[in-house]
């Protein structure tokens, strides 16, 4: 190994020992900074010799305890951080698994280019990560997840063998997807050395609506008078009363008392098309009983529309020390349905749940605010996590549309995928890691 790319000190054991779920913790033997694929085979082949347990990480900034470590060693891809490629011609760019997906984003959008994918933790999270938990965010309603941008993959599967797998070809019949199939599979199948990912024309401009409303249920409608227009915004974010008014707590927006529900709506493209779609947007908004709405064009108005949405994780922090961000996806038709039913798990667990989330594409986060110093009030997290699960399965929807599974839902899997489906997910583990060393007790145990 290159020199100093091995740590094993306690500061850096306890730094690698945890994700953004922070409550999940474990702590590795040691971390191997991966700076090439050569490293990462190089480990790869030692760890299958002396089944020693291996636990890949980007920027640690999951919130499903994917990458926290039980022992073993953590692969650290930070130091693989290169943007090796950007084609224009094919519109594609081939990158490093380190890659900040932020600073990815800004140096394609100079070059009048757009890579649409953006997690909320986009200013720290990499590429590589994003691939291993099939990250989404406000604008996969519009454009979808990394899953619709990765055109292929150069992996490292225990044992040291580097699969390649697609391009920058556009179509493909020839052959299993194998790209597919590693991604959202959460560093237990092997870890990924290059990423080839599809771009698209930089939109000309964007524009974003805010609309208040005094009944939950008007909200919802709306968002399907949106829908059923013709128009497709590129994000409709949602806020429930109780997000509202834990910003509210913290900083006055000058949101009325009775508002229910907000809507952020946001439309990007042509200049001409972006005003027409905000136009009817506001008519779609009042038409469904919206009680405030206003639009914005220029960067600093469309920021201050943005402020109540993204004030929302520093709100809570100041409420609450600790809070679980949890991530379902239910069918849009079921989304008030859910969001009342959260409600009423907050009120039966005595607990704070604020919910905000991509109303549009029906994934939602509850969060769950709490002490963990409490452990009467831990039992009611618990309890509260899995009625909100449970509730989600029950209407047709799943455990997390973005987040993973990693190890705070695993046991609660078998809820919503069959039993057959997860006896082939315990055989695909098989074929490309029989020892079972490759994150493991992550996704499911085996």
């Amino acid at each position: 190994m290159p020199k100093g790319s091995v740590s094993a000190d306690e500061v850096s054991l306890i730094a690698y020992g945890y994700d953004g779920s922070t409550s999940l913790t474990g702590q590795p033997d040691a971390v191997v900074h991966i700076s090439s694929e050569a490293q990462a085979q190089a480990v790869m082949r030692l760890a299958q010799e002396y089944a020693a347990p291996l636990f890949p990480r980007g920027a640690g900034t999951g919130l499903a305890g994917g990458s926290t470590p039980n022992g073993g060693v953590v692969m650290d891809f930070a130091p693989m951080n290169r943007v090796i490629e950007i084609d224009r011609e094919c519109l594609m760019a081939v990158v490093e698994p380190g890659v900040i997906t932020g600073d990815f984003q800004t140096v394609v959008e100079k070059m009048g280019l757009f890579y649409p994918p953006d997690p909320a933790s986009l200013k720290q999270c990499t590429l590589g990560g994003n691939v291993a938990t099939c990250a989404g965010g406000p604008r996969c309603l519009k454009y979808g997840v990394t899953r619709e941008y990765v055109r292929g993959l150069h992996f490292v599967v225990p044992g040291g063998e580097v699969i390649r797998d697609g391009g920058k070809y556009i179509k493909s019949a020839a052959g299993y997807n194998l790209s597919q199939l590693f991604i959202g599979s959460e560093g237990t199948l092997g870890v990924v050395t290059e990423v080839t990912l599809r771009l698209i024309p930089l939109p000309e401009t964007a524009g974003t609506t805010l609309a208040l409303f005094k009944d939950l249920e008007i909200s919802a409608s709306a968002v399907n008078g949106l829908l059923e227009s013709g128009m497709l915004p590129s994000v409709i974010e949602f806020v429930d009363k109780t997000g509202i008014d834990c910003v509210q707590r913290t900083w006055d927006m000058g949101i009325e008392a009775d508002v229910e529900a907000m809507l952020l709506i946001e439309s990007d493209g042509y200049l001409e098309s972006v005003r027409k779609e905000l136009v009817l947007a506001k008519e779609i908004c009042h038409r469904h009983g919206a009680k405030r709405v206003e639009l914005a064009m220029e960067k600093p108005e469309r920021d201050r529309l943005w402020k109540l949405r993204r004030s929302i994780s520093p709100a809570l922090s100041k409420l609450m020390p600790n809070k679980l961000g949890e991530d379902i996806s239910v069918p849009r038709s079921e989304i008030i349905h859910m969001v009342r039913e959260i409600r009423d798990i907050a009120s039966r667990n005595d607990l704070m749940i604020p919910v905000f989330g991509h109303i549009g594409d029906g994934n939602l986060h509850p969060n769950v605010l709490f002490d963990m110093n409490n452990g009467e009030m831990m039992r009611r997290v618990e309890n509260a996590t899995s009625e909100l699960i449970r509730a989600a399965v029950g209407v047709g929807g799943t455990l997390s549309g973005e987040h993973g599974i990693g190890m705070l839902k695993k046991d609660f899997l078998p809820l919503a995928i069959p039993s057959i489906n997860m006896d082939y997910y315990r055989r695909i583990k098989t074929l490309f890691d029989p020892l079972r060393i490759m994150n493991p007790a992550k996704i499911f145990d085996m």
